[in-house]
């Protein structure tokens, strides 16, 4: 059975002879079931404000606009933002907050949650820069294999930084998944909607996120020789850190780094953090 719906996505790009560039991840969803489904998920409040990364046309902002407060639509393209300004204002919509801009340089505004198919490209460096912010939930899409790496256990193929990086701060949950048919232009590989919900009395170390950077340049390698020779991440002296660490008796710092639990790198972060003052 196809779950494509009518959708007017196409009818819209023909009226404003827009051509979509895959190379910037323009790939718009055209499958109402999945987007019923992501704005299940989203849960979204009459009191809340919404982020919206990579708005397009206004496939989600629109919906979305309809349900909360207010929703914050960045968009990069110029001419898609106009596209997506007078689609708000021929359907009458006055909550929108329509930011033309690259999401990867601009400040957010306060936001309770997020929302988007986000540009794919963009997707590991937009995530970071989220949960530095707070946020009541996120529900964002992604590559399948990008989303696999959210969720991946040590001694995986998927395990990575990005999986360390969030095991402190969020849940992660694939809650659908969607073949290239969902989408147009149709992308050469399978995507997954992530929900993401933050952890609460996260205290982490100010050295844990450059710690997994150094560790996982080199995920093949034995932790204390990946620390050493990625210094730079840990803002110190390579030599300097050679000898502190060749002083050290640890069995965490003769462990891959890609065999390495979340708690077992914090545990590494703390014992840098002593010994880089």
């Amino acid at each position: 059975m196809n779950n494509i719906m009518p959708n007017n996505t196409k009818e819209i790009l023909e009226k404003y002879n827009i051509r979509l560039d895959k190379n910037k991840s323009q790939n718009y969803l055209v499958d109402n079931n999945k987007l019923e489904n992501i704005l299940k998920n989203a849960d979204i409040q009459p009191d809340e404000t919404i982020l919206e990364i990579g708005a397009g046309i206004g496939t989600l902002t629109i919906p979305m606009a309809k349900k909360a407060k207010k929703v914050i639509a960045i968009e990069k393209d110029p001419l898609i933002a106009d596209v997506l300004k007078q689609r708000l204002i021929r359907e009458k919509i006055d909550n929108v907050e329509l930011i033309k801009g690259d999401a990867l340089k601009i400040d957010y505004p306060p936001f309770d949650k997020v929302v988007s198919n986000l540009p794919y490209q963009i997707s590991s460096p937009v995530t970071f820069k989220l949960l530095e912010y707070p946020f009541k939930k996120a529900v964002l899409m992604y590559q399948l294999e990008f989303a696999k790496r959210m969720q991946a256990k040590p001694d995986t193929h998927e395990y990575s930084r990005l999986t360390v990086g969030l095991y402190f701060r969020c849940n992660a949950e694939i809650i659908d998944t969607l073949p290239p048919q969902s989408f147009i232009p149709q992308p050469k590989v399978n995507s997954a909607v992530i929900k993401l919900t933050p952890k609460e009395n996260i205290d982490l170390p100010p050295l844990f996120d450059n710690v997994i950077r150094a560790l996982f340049q080199h995920r093949n390698k034995k932790a204390r020789k990946a620390l050493i020779q990625s210094a730079h991440e840990l803002k110190t002296d390579k030599k300097q850190l050679k000898k502190q660490l060749n002083m050290i008796d640890d069995p965490l710092l003769d462990e891959k780094v890609f065999k390495l639990t979340p708690e077992e790198i914090l545990k590494i972060t703390q014992l840098i953090g002593e010994i880089i003052q």
